[in-house]
């Protein structure tokens, strides 16, 4: 059984000797929310997708304030697990273990870093630029490992390799997150090697790898893997309060943007949102919606998202309280929204039926990832052929304009791909879009 005192470590990564003098009051966790928070990847995330297309003159969600949104959840479902605990060991008060809300929060904020532009459309079109594309030439030059990684490209494990790798800021440990906090964003704790095996995501890197393994090994996460296995651990117990959060925040409030665009009608969204309740329960709602005198359809839905959100929060506080064991023994199968009671449960899995039918294959969605498939398809195909031939002309200038901070120069092909994948994957929707029509020639820029 994994312990609480293990696991919630403030360790740095690449720090792990030093003993800084600190000027402030601080703690280690509330430092590595304070480093996302002002760092350029992060801000970066509001010229990304999140489902629909960026704002016009109807603002919905984009990267960064649904990061925002999950790591306000996320606070509250850390604080209120380690309320709960602490009522049957009060021995942990007096260790880390009280400060997991700031944890969880932060590993909120960080859990969608590593998405590149343009959504689900712009992951998938760097795994089938590989898997179905140009890129396929490539499988008998590299490693299984590395085919493997880029062949299943995935968010969370760009992630971990933007916080944990040297390649983004300092020598020492790209961001010196501290363990815990790294642990608390890897959803998928195992190889890209095992993604191939039915998985269908991973966790790290072949890179990252031995990074991980060091961390989880320092936090006592149970590992799953024999030697000469593919690497593979259970999950830090926080990582199922992280996905919670973002479980419950992708879902609701992709409802009521939905809304907001009239891709499904008022009635639609107050049915979803109070089938989570009883019905003297969505009495009580509709009855203080009345009686604050609220009129507007809008401030209605966002009444009504505020309690399901909130319903939804202490629901997986309790599942959490209730599988703590199995999480601890590395046991628990599925997420806390799979396990949650009656009737949020099945108000949940309606939401997300007609999130599939209605708005994940709407119009305006369905233009983004056509076009952002496109815009990706692209410039992977520019840069990925530019490593292949460095010395030709072209490839020179190309490569000339990639910041130094990505090794795209280096002598060896797998780490000039790995970079092509980190310098496009790291671009906004609007830079993509503008390198995108430099490259065709549609576009020259402005002195």
């Amino acid at each position: 059984m994994m312990k609480w005192q293990q696991l919630i470590s403030n360790k740095r990564l690449g720090q792990e000797s030093r003993h800084p003098d600190r000027q402030d009051d601080r703690t280690e966790f509330k430092r590595d929310y304070d480093r996302l928070i002002f760092s350029a990847p992060f801000r970066r995330m509001q010229n990304k997708t999140q489902v629909f297309p960026l704002p016009g003159s109807i603002f919905v969600h984009n990267r960064l304030t649904h990061s925002l949104e999950v790591a306000s959840v996320g606070m509250s479902l850390g604080n209120d697990v380690a309320h709960a605990v602490m009522k049957t060991r009060p021995e942990l008060a007096d260790t880390l273990f009280p400060q997991i809300g700031t944890i969880v929060s932060t590993a909120c904020l960080a859990h969608d870093m590593g998405n590149p532009p343009f959504g689900h459309s712009g992951e998938k079109a760097i795994q089938t630029f590989f898997s179905e594309g140009n890129g396929a030439i490539l499988q008998p030059m590299v490693s299984k490992e590395l085919w493997a990684d880029i062949t299943h490209f995935e968010g969370n494990a760009n992630a971990f390799r933007l916080l944990a790798h040297r390649f983004l800021g300092r020598r020492d440990g790209g961001f010196a997150m501290t363990y815990a906090t790294l642990a608390s964003i890897v959803k998928y704790p195992f190889a890209s090697t095992l993604a191939e095996k039915g998985h269908g995501k991973f966790g790290f890197f072949k890179e990252e790898q031995e990074i991980y393994r060091n961390i989880a090994d320092e936090l006592g996460i149970i590992c799953l893997s024999k030697p000469h296995e593919p690497l593979q651990y259970v999950r830090h117990p926080l990582v199922y309060l992280v996905e919670a959060a973002d479980d419950i925040c992708y879902e609701i409030m992709d409802i009521e943007d939905a809304h907001k665009l009239k891709i499904i009608t008022f009635e639609e969204t107050q049915h979803l949102l109070l089938d989570f309740f009883l019905p003297e329960q969505q009495e009580r709602i509709l009855k203080r919606i009345a009686d604050e005198g609220i009129t507007d359809d809008n401030e209605k839905v966002i009444y009504m998202r505020a309690c399901t959100i909130g319903a939804l929060e202490r629901a997986c506080v309790e599942t959490f309280m209730l599988h703590e064991d199995e999480i601890m023994t590395g046991t628990f199968k599925g997420s806390l929204m799979e396990h949650i009671a009656e009737p949020l449960a099945s108000a949940y899995q309606r939401c997300t039926q007609l999130s599939m039918q209605k708005i994940y294959n709407s119009k305006p969605v369905l233009d983004v990832e056509l076009s952002g498939f496109r815009i990706m398809d692209t410039l992977m195909n520019a840069m990925t052929e530019a490593v292949l031939h460095p010395k030709r002309y072209y490839s020179r200038q190309l490569m000339s304009r990639v910041s130094s901070q990505y090794d795209i120069h280096s002598p060896h092909l797998e780490t000039r791909i790995m970079a092509v994948i980190d310098y496009i994957s790291g671009m906004t929707d609007v830079y993509a879009l503008d390198i995108y029509q430099k490259l065709n020639g549609t576009s020259l820029p402005i002195v």
